[in-house]
């Protein structure tokens, strides 16, 4: 597969995105009006030997880490390292438009070796209206239910972080850090020397993060995206808001796990909206602002 990265754009909006399919199908650029949305981290990206730090990599079966790198389900076992092999792999592109790529991962010896299914992804990332919109198909082609989680890890450029602020209502967290559930007030320290909190009882499929900087960055999700996670470090000029469908750890707790039979197909949207400084004042509310697309899960 040549290593070249993958532009569309919305040239009426002045927004775009650029993917790279040999490293995970990630999304490594979204640009909107000449702003960057997504940080990425130049020497990860470049070097095959490392998890890339950046963009928006694909967590896939197993978002997280498996508790010494391995798990126990439906009657199997195996090792995965953190956060699954989707990001790993290189996917083929199999459909381009101007504003729209479709790519595709289909199970092979290296998969299985680690996650016994046969599963086909089909991934649709595109733009339109200061929006980026990520469909996922997972496609069960083995002949009995398929457990898996499934989730995003975008990573999105905040210079400036003291007055940088998280919309949510979840009340209660893990605090990935001090490794400890704790109430929770609303309010993250995004100055922290590392802040990993995950979210334990977030209710709406969508959250703000407003920049200080400007500019204020809307990730919403369908219905199955129902565990967030929230990570930064001091030292670097990234805040990752991150929808999963399932803690980590969850093929060997079973919780939130999701399961498709054979033959079926789990879909799933995320979307990323960026308004402008100007657009950000008076800008929909948080539990007021209605999805632009229709929810949809699971189908024959």
């Amino acid at each position: 597969m040549t290593q070249e990265l993958i532009s569309i754009a919305d040239t009426g909006s002045d927004t775009s995105a650029a993917i790279a399919p040999w490293r995970g199908a990630l999304v490594t650029s979204f640009k909107v009006r000449g702003h960057d949305v997504l940080y990425l981290d130049q020497e990860t990206f470049e070097d095959s030997r490392k998890n890339v730090r950046g963009g928006i990599p694909i967590l896939f079966p197993s978002p997280g880490r498996l508790t010494d790198d391995r798990w126990r389900c439906d009657g199997h076992s195996g090792s995965m390292k953190q956060h699954g092999f989707a990001r790993t792999k290189a996917w083929d592109v199999i459909g381009r438009t101007p504003q729209s790529v479709t790519l595709q991962l289909a199970s092979d010896p290296e998969t299985l070796a680690q996650y016994p299914w046969r599963f086909r992804a089909v991934f649709e990332v595109s733009v339109s209206a200061s929006r980026l919109h990520l469909d996922m198909t997972i496609e069960n082609r083995d002949s009995r239910p398929m457990p898996f989680a499934f989730g995003y890890h975008p990573y999105f450029v905040v210079g400036h972080k003291l007055h940088s602020r998280i919309t949510s209502d979840a009340t209660q967290v893990f605090d990935n850090v001090t490794k400890h559930s704790r109430p929770f007030d609303g309010f993250f320290d995004l100055t922290a020397d590392e802040l990993d909190l995950h979210l334990l009882d977030q209710k709406a499929h969508r959250m703000i993060l407003r920049r200080e900087e400007g500019g204020e960055i809307e990730v919403s999700a369908s219905d199955d995206f129902a565990y967030w996670v929230v990570w930064t470090l001091k030292v670097k000029g990234f805040v990752c808001v991150e929808p999963w469908t399932a803690p980590g750890n969850a093929l060997n707790s079973g919780e939130r796990l999701l399961r498709v039979g054979a033959g079926e197909r789990w879909r799933s949207f995320v979307e990323i909206a960026f308004r402008g400084a100007a657009e950000g004042q008076g800008g929909a509310s948080y539990c007021g602002a209605g999805l632009s697309r229709p929810l949809y899960q699971k189908s024959g």
